[in-house]
């Protein structure tokens, strides 16, 4: 089975601060890790976001199982992390589809 791989260079100089509030705020419900530098978020639907942050930017790598929405996990991430980054939102999300997704 097969999936979706869109990455994402979302530039802000709070990335470290929205990894962490994103990865807090799901993980009463989501199976998550992270540092102030890096997390992982498994949804029960089988999507996977990995971020990485550093000084610039806020790398997003976006994992969506064949039949489910991408699209639309997309929105749900980019929405969530426009709302903890409400003085700078919109930020900007340049989803890119990718064969190698490593950060």
């Amino acid at each position: 089975m097969s999936a979706a791989v869109s990455v994402a260079r979302v530039p802000t100089q709070s990335a470290s601060r929205y990894l962490q509030q994103l990865a807090k705020h799901w993980s009463h419900k989501m199976a998550v890790a992270f540092t102030a530098e890096e997390g992982t978020i498994d949804f029960p639907n089988g999507t996977r976001l990995v971020m990485r942050a550093d000084s610039e930017t806020l790398d997003i790598v976006l994992t969506v199982p064949a039949g489910e929405d991408e699209g639309r996990m997309r929105e749900v991430v980019a929405s969530h992390l426009d709302r903890f980054a409400f003085r700078e939102a919109p930020l900007t999300f340049d989803w890119q589809y990718s064969s190698n997704p490593s950060l």
